[in-house]
């Protein structure tokens, strides 16, 4: 595979392979490996988020939203709004005032129903095989935490994500700190893990949101494979 370019040329080279079955498990190291995966597009086949919004939204915001939202939908689509403002605007939209406990219901539904269906094969492979091995894995993702923290749970993994303002049990329509996404992905990690703790460090993306984290890892797998391989 010939090297990246672009603002992913920066990052390191890995030496692992993936294949339609995992390695084998090897010998216990001192220290475990962390591995850190991106949700959306990484694991799952396509974006979750939007699930969210329509399982939870009222049906009369959505009818009026599609209306409203478009600009704003239309810009991020074709590249001229990032997706942390396009998120920011379609979160204060659709969850303003709603029960916090009627979105985390919404979410928990599609933990269990819908996202094992988008979850890619190779990739429940490669968080078994981290598992297996006594790795640390964390799902590391700007989406929300009142649908990933169910399906992590459930996969025996740990979570950073981004969460929801709440006051007296309602959401604002903000969120609670900074959307979990570039440059806050490698800081939460840092916080959370800290680099002497891990032998080494495995990171999986898929868009520029990822990054960051990318950068922070010994083995870099990008859209399901490594930038290189080694013999």
């Amino acid at each position: 595979m010939p090297a990246p370019t672009g603002p992913q040329a920066d990052l390191p080279s890995s030496r692992i392979r993936l294949a339609d079955t995992p390695d084998p498990v090897g010998p216990v190291a001192a220290l475990p490996d962390l591995a850190l995966f991106d949700f959306d597009g990484t694991i799952t086949t396509r974006e979750t988020f939007p699930d969210l919004l329509v399982a939870a939204t009222p049906r009369w915001r959505r009818i009026v939203g599609r209306v409203l939202l478009a600009p704003i939908v239309i810009a991020y689509r074709l590249g001229l709004l990032s997706g942390i403002r396009t998120r920011a605007a379609l979160v204060r939209y659709a969850f303003s005032g709603l029960p916090a406990a009627h979105v985390a219901a919404a979410g928990a539904m599609l933990a269990a129903t819908r996202l094992p269906a988008l979850v890619r094969p190779r990739m429940q492979a490669r968080i078994d095989w981290h598992r297996a091995r006594g790795d640390t894995v964390v799902v590391v993702s700007g989406n929300l935490d009142l649908m990933l923290a169910p399906w992590c749970a459930a996969q025996g993994v740990a979570l950073l994500c981004s969460t929801l303002e709440q006051v007296d049990g309602r959401l604002t329509g903000r969120y609670a700190g900074a959307q979990c996404a570039g440059d806050e992905k490698a800081k939460r990690v840092h916080a959370a893990y800290p680099r002497e703790a891990f032998a080494q460090v495995y990171a999986y993306g898929d868009t520029d949101e990822d990054l960051a984290l990318l950068r922070i890892a010994d083995h870099v797998i990008w859209r399901g494979a490594p930038w290189a391989t080694t013999t």
